[in-house]
């Protein structure tokens, strides 16, 4: 009894605001010294990388990688297998050394100076090496269906189209059988209690917004980088939901960068 009475205080807030929100608040309480000198890491690698210019596309794909060569060369040819042409697709490799890639010429790949263990700050970096239109994003791990710019595409480009959509997530085991489709509409209340945003399905307009937290999150920290920044984003711009599977989503528990616990999964 004494223990739910204690509790309350913790239940209303949840049900006030989300759980989601109430533990990322945490997060930038608890995490956010680290994150001062990572966005200092971050710019002086934006600016260092920045030499070689990458030309602007109606599409910039950005890959972030570490050390999965095979699943990395899968994952770019889907990305360049894309119906839409108009696109530049840059990798940007956490420190450890790029492995042969495709030769195509619009296909970009960088290394950080330094392995960071933040996927934010990767895809950050990929995100200010580019002035094209849109910015999608690809885990080294996972796969485009061809048609995945195509169908966000459709819909940001519509007249009085939105700034972000993202498609459903055919979320697959590591031995290829599918464990399920996740297509949930968009809906900010719901997002702050439920973790079915995820940036592999995520296209949106690019502006000084779209950018991933810097702070150092292991994966026992929820939520997600992901989660963080499709929320963020949606909360100055409009976000939909396209309800069609174009995103072949790897559940792996030994992924940095595509953790799915319990508690995330809508599915």
């Amino acid at each position: 009894m004494i223990r739910r009475i204690a509790r309350a205080p913790w239940e209303l807030l949840k049900r006030a605001f989300g759980w989601l929100v109430l533990f990322e608040l945490r997060n930038k309480v608890l995490l956010a010294p680290s994150a001062v000198s990572l966005r200092r890491f971050e710019t002086a690698e934006a600016a260092r990388l920045a030499a070689v210019p990458i030309p602007a596309a109606l599409v910039a794909t950005v890959i972030a990688t570490h050390r999965r060569p095979d699943a990395l060369r899968a994952a770019v040819r889907s990305a360049l297998a894309q119906t839409v042409r108009d696109q530049i697709v840059i990798v940007v490799d956490d420190g450890a050394g790029l492995p042969e890639l495709p030769d195509d010429p619009r296909l970009f790949a960088v290394s950080l100076a330094h392995n960071t263990g933040v996927a934010g700050l990767v895809r950050n970096v990929g995100i200010r090496l580019t002035r094209s239109r849109y910015v999608a994003f690809l885990d080294d791990d996972n796969l485009w269906e061809p048609d995945h710019l195509e169908q966000a595409l459709a819909v940001l480009e519509a007249p009085q189209g939105p700034d972000g959509v993202y498609t459903a997530l055919r979320r697959v085991l590591p031995d290829g059988t599918e464990r399920d489709i996740l297509s949930v509409p968009f809906d900010r209340r719901r997002a702050a209690r439920e973790a079915f945003l995820d940036t592999n399905a995520f296209v949106a307009r690019r502006d000084r917004s779209l950018h991933f937290s810097r702070l150092r999150r292991t994966p026992e920290v929820l939520p997600r980088e992901d989660w963080e920044l499709v929320y963020r984003y949606s909360r100055a711009h409009d976000v939909r939901h396209v309800p069609h599977p174009t995103v072949r989503y790897l559940v792996n528990p030994a992924s940095f960068y595509t953790t799915w616990g319990p508690a995330e999964s809508t599915g």
